[in-house]
């Protein structure tokens, strides 16, 4: 099964993101909400890869974590559906002169298969966007060809239990309970719509199977405010600091590492 969308639904997601393409970068540089989340994820995997690395980034974007990892000495392939994206991602290799240290290439995570011949000691996807799949088998299946042993997989995923969102129901959002719907839902980004789903921890572990080890796991934005709502640290600066204190504390234990607006799973390949 590969890809598990219809070719419509390909099309509408890579037509959404190479629409946001065009001001991804500034709506990222002025959420502070977005910033606090990212810095988080990039301590995780700081702990799992220390010094330099060749690693495959899939649903790169615009390329903002590809160039966190070559400034810290890593050689990366970014890899995204969205020719919007990956055309932002060339222009920043052009400007930056990233050339022996940054490749680029429009593919879709279900299309690892071409890759086949090429090693990565870490692959890395950031923000949900693992999210617009129902089913991360073919994809893991496809990792084994073209990681090296020992290596290390750190996914950033949407579970289906987020506390933010159940509780906004009280503030009457009417998608309050979407992400429990196991048939997915209907997204709509930038005037485009597709379906997407939303996967537990143990979906995600089957997903890997035997041949890859889970290592590390905790919740981002588990109690903290999640991206949307930026208002609230403005509006509510004392309860805000104190809600970034108790996820610091608790992200990393059950259920809040389970249950947040997404979480960060990181597996090593044993076989």
């Amino acid at each position: 099964m590969r890809p598990v969308k219809g070719d419509d639904d390909w099309v509408q997601i890579n037509a959404a993101f190479s629409k946001q393409s065009l001001h991804y970068d500034t709506d990222d540089s002025q959420n502070p909400l977005l910033q606090r989340m990212r810095l988080q994820v990039y301590d995780h995997v700081s702990k799992l890869i220390d010094k330099p690395r060749r690693i495959l980034e899939l649903n790169s974007g615009t390329g903002i974590d590809a160039l966190h990892f070559i400034r810290l000495g890593h050689v990366v392939h970014a890899t995204d559906l969205s020719e919007g994206m990956v055309g932002v991602i060339k222009e920043k290799i052009d400007s930056f002169n990233l050339q022996d240290r940054l490749t680029v290439q429009q593919l879709s995570y279900h299309q690892l298969h071409q890759l086949k011949g090429l090693k990565f000691d870490f692959v890395f996807s950031n923000f949900g966007g693992l999210n617009c799949t129902n089913d991360l088998s073919p994809i893991t299946k496809d990792l084994r060809a073209i990681l090296n042993p020992g290596s290390y997989v750190t996914w950033v995923i949407m579970p289906p239990v987020s506390l933010w969102e159940i509780l906004s129901f009280l503030k009457g959002n009417p998608n309050a309970f979407r992400r429990f719907s196991k048939n997915g839902v209907v997204s709509h980004l930038e005037g485009q719509y597709f379906q997407v789903w939303y996967h537990s921890l143990q979906s995600i572990k089957k997903a890997f199977g035997p041949d890859f080890k889970l290592v590390s796991l905790e919740g981002l934005a588990a109690l903290s405010p999640p991206p949307q709502a930026t208002s609230f640290p403005i509006k509510h600066p004392v309860v805000f600091k104190m809600l970034q204190g108790a996820d610091a504390v608790v992200r990393n234990y059950f259920p809040f590492n389970r249950c947040a607006d997404h979480i960060i799973v990181s597996f090593q390949f044993v076989s």
